[in-house]
């Protein structure tokens, strides 16, 4: 899972933009453009991004840990 990519398509649906997120961080427009490049996150900065969005995001990870154990579990 690339989560910048997440981020980014969260803001988009919720026809949210970069000067927008960035105003709410408090961050640069270019800090904003560097986390949709990241494939991980600091779980801080991630907690206010999905307060902000009023999405979990870190239920994609739970999605994902899920379907490995699920890979996993049909290997053995």
């Amino acid at each position: 899972m690339h989560i910048g990519n997440q981020i980014k398509m969260k803001m988009k649906e919720k026809k949210k933009s970069v000067v927008w997120l960035a105003n709410e961080l408090g961050y640069s427009r270019i800090n904003i453009y560097k986390i949709f490049d990241k494939r991980s996150i600091d779980s801080n900065i991630l907690l206010r991004i999905s307060t902000i969005l009023d999405f979990d995001f870190f239920s994609l990870y739970t999605e994902e840990l899920e379907q490995k154990k699920q890979h996993c579990d049909q290997e053995v």
